[in-house]
């Protein structure tokens, strides 16, 4: 991906380095083990969208003052990764302007993009290195902590630039849906709905913003021409390493579907693809194929 020396957003909020007033607690449970150790057990829950921070809280914890935690200063590496980050939003503010003019004939009001260390506070809760990254639609803002390019490439085995743009564009699509009232009519039904049917909206929301992000690299590869050879496949290949069943699979356990909360490796590498090869929003209505 081309991003060096390019334009970035402004509308970053860069919280690293700043004190959190949020209490941290992290240990083990008894009935944790299977091999399986807390930073594995962190990695899938970042993408499978859970905070196990409470879960992973039990005697002999590891405690942080309350009001006191200070993280470290950016290496240049981080840094880095803050520039490619602002860089990629400000494409997708430019990419989705113009899709909510030409086929919407709407406005696009584009989201900040909060980046943090280790924890930070949102209205939609406490985040935490184990919630990774998330869109809250009650301030319009996403969060990421930036440790989780590591996991991402170096646990899941999901590389190359254009795998962490996915992740960004991903959460953006969060807020494409919250323009379009998507998000807030799914999560009404879902606080009426059993924890099966919860489930079954939850990966419909999700393979949404898969294909949502698919049309925003459609447009930045014909329209901005930042993608470079191999960049749809590091997306593809990303989309696949997190779909639920690779997870639990690679969790040491069977996949169970009614679990699912993001969707399936094929799913969630066909939804994007989708989204891709169309470059329209109209695309990607995962509710009416669900139908």
């Amino acid at each position: 991906m081309k991003w060096r020396g390019r334009k970035q957003s402004s509308r970053i909020e860069d919280r690293r380095g700043q004190r959190s007033g949020r209490r941290v607690s992290i240990g083990r449970r008894g009935g944790m083990g299977g091999g399986l150790g807390i930073l594995a057990i962190v990695v899938v829950a970042w993408f499978l969208g859970f905070d196990l921070t409470p879960m992973l809280t039990g005697q002999g914890g590891l405690n942080a003052p309350s009001g006191q935690m200070q993280t470290s200063a950016p290496t240049p590496e981080q840094q880095a990764r803050a520039e490619f980050a602002a860089v990629t939003l400000a494409d997708t503010e430019v990419v989705w302007a113009s899709v909510f003019q030409t086929q919407l004939n709407r406005r696009y009001d584009p989201p900040t993009l909060v980046l943090f260390n280790g924890v930070t506070q949102s209205p939609c809760g406490g985040a935490s290195g184990a919630t990774g990254p998330f869109y809250c639609p009650a301030d319009r803002k996403a969060y990421l902590d930036l440790a989780f390019f590591d996991a991402l490439s170096r646990q899941l085995g999901a590389r190359g630039d254009f795998a962490a743009a996915y992740v960004i564009a991903h959460e953006v699509a969060h807020h494409v849906q919250n323009e379009l009232g998507i998000l807030g009519q799914v999560n009404a039904m879902r606080a009426r709905a059993s924890e099966a049917q919860s489930n079954a909206l939850s990966v419909l929301i999700e393979l949404q913003a898969d294909c949502l992000s698919g049309v925003w690299a459609h447009f930045a590869e014909t329209r901005l021409g930042t993608l470079e050879t191999g960049d749809l496949e590091e997306a593809l290949n990303a989309a696949r390493q997190i779909g639920d069943d690779t997870l639990q699979r690679n969790a040491g356990r069977v996949p169970r579907p009614h679990t699912f909360t993001h969707g399936s490796a094929d799913q969630r590498e066909g939804w994007f693809a989708r989204g891709y090869q169309n470059g329209e929003v109209a695309a990607c209505d995962t509710f009416s194929t669900a139908q």
